[in-house]
């Protein structure tokens, strides 16, 4: 029998209501110890990502050269770029005209008809003044992982300026070092809205994700064949 949310939530609350503290000093102190072991395991990933990208987290005045940026999708909003993807936009664009990249890939997800981010970003990184020559366009970038792979396997991308915003570059860095792109990344800065708290929060639990796609290295969703847009884009 299938069991409902709030009926879930119920039986749930009940399971925890029924849980007695120890009562003993040293049953208090074995609880104590598996809270601080199963706290540690939790921030593990969390700790690796930071201590893997920080040093590689830069601003668009100071980020290292490289032949591409590539900018992660950030949703839309009625068909243009959200707030946050536009200020990811605009950090690439800056990098593309200050002379630091020389093509942009804009990765994300087109899905459904009806959502394309990549075009998108496209439409307007050219009202920002990029060449239309200089865009690349990844269509099966669903999430931070496969973006990065999709970016090395398929684009033949090796060395890349990432650009997301402060809460995710890091988590986007270690993946790319992980899926074999040498990168740095502009930590784009952010308006400290309940957007940007949540996005904090959930990379806490997306880090034990990433770290299990850097070990594993899955393939993405959708691989296809080889693509010469970033090739033909720096020629």
């Amino acid at each position: 029998m299938q069991v409902r949310g709030p009926e879930l939530v119920r039986r749930l609350w009940s399971g925890v209501r029924r849980i007695r503290p120890p009562r003993t000093r040293r049953g208090r102190r074995r609880a104590f110890q598996v809270v601080v072991a199963l706290t540690v395991l939790a921030l593990a990933p969390a700790t690796w990502m930071n201590a893997t990208a920080g040093p590689r987290v830069r601003g668009v005045a100071d980020v290292p050269a490289a032949p591409v940026a590539i900018v992660f999708g950030a949703g839309l909003w009625n068909g243009v770029p959200s707030p946050y993807l536009a200020h990811r936009l605009d950090a690439a664009a800056k990098l593309y005209e200050r002379g630091t990249v020389r093509a942009v890939l804009v990765t994300g997800d087109n899905s459904r008809h009806d959502y394309d981010e990549p075009d998108a970003m496209r439409a307007y990184l050219l009202r920002h003044g990029v060449p239309a020559r200089k865009i690349v366009g990844d269509y099966a970038g669903f999430d931070t992982w496969d973006s990065c792979s999709r970016a090395r396997r398929i684009f033949g991308v090796n060395r890349a300026v990432l650009v997301s915003q402060g809460f995710h570059i890091r988590r986007a860095l270690a993946l790319c070092e992980a899926a074999g792109v040498d990168s740095y990344g502009v930590g784009v800065a952010s308006k400290h809205d309940a957007t940007w708290a949540y996005g904090g929060v959930r990379e806490l639990f997306a880090a034990s994700k990433a770290a299990a796609e850097a070990l594993l290295r899955p393939d993405p969703h959708f691989l296809g064949p080889h693509e010469k847009g970033v090739a033909e884009a720096l020629g």
